[in-house]
């Protein structure tokens, strides 16, 4: 276990429903601050990659097709929050996702400011049953929002490619286990009085 020395630069924590934009506004929010993203999937794959000792203990649960369970994940969190890149601070890209997360996390990192990109269930549906991307070359449209061209795909090939679990049903009980898992968090952080709620249910900008 590495020490618990604290860290009280600035911390973002950033979360949203799935199809929300997060991503998307993750990417500009570190282009705009220069704060690396933290996310924990992309940590448990590189330390599995680096065969680090948090990175092996990781894989054993990985392998077994069970969670990795928090405190694996804090300790991750607190060898990322070593590196340089993260002097500064960093933001958290999907975590916490519950408030024993948060209660770990906030034993050695100071946490800024809580932001929430919040979008109606029914349009996040919409936003995501009606993607598909072109299987050639990767690029990515919507039924409604981002029409394919009457051109075609700009590759000249066009082959529509769907996820499989891009549906209402599937959404719906993803979008449920998000709600279960993030209210009691959003409790957390205003109690906190950390927590900002954004309206993402308009124009990227």
């Amino acid at each position: 276990m590495l020490d618990t020395e604290r860290w009280t630069m600035i911390n973002i924590v950033l979360f949203g429903p799935p199809g929300a934009g997060k991503g998307t506004q993750a990417q500009r929010m570190m282009e705009a601050t220069g704060l690396p993203q933290v996310s924990t999937g992309d940590m448990l794959r590189a330390a599995v990659m680096a065969k680090t000792v948090v990175g092996l203990e990781a894989k054993k649960f990985m392998d077994a097709g069970a969670l990795v369970p928090d405190e694996v994940i804090i300790d991750l969190i607190r060898e990322r929050m070593k590196e340089d890149d993260a002097k500064e601070g960093v933001m958290f890209d999907g975590f916490p996702r519950t408030v024993p997360q948060a209660e770990a996390l906030a034993e050695f990192v100071e946490v800024s400011i809580v932001l929430a990109i919040e979008v109606p269930d029914d349009r996040i549906v919409e936003r995501i049953c009606g993607r598909f991307s072109c299987g050639n070359c990767g690029a990515v449209y919507h039924d409604k929002f981002n029409p394919l061209p009457e051109s075609g795909c700009e590759c000249g090939s066009f082959s529509e490619k769907r996820r499989a679990d891009d549906t209402e049903e599937t959404v719906a009980a993803r979008l449920q286990a998000y709600h279960e898992q993030t209210s009691p968090l959003a409790a957390f952080y205003r109690e906190a009085g950390l927590f900002v709620s954004i309206d993402g249910d308009r124009d990227i900008d």
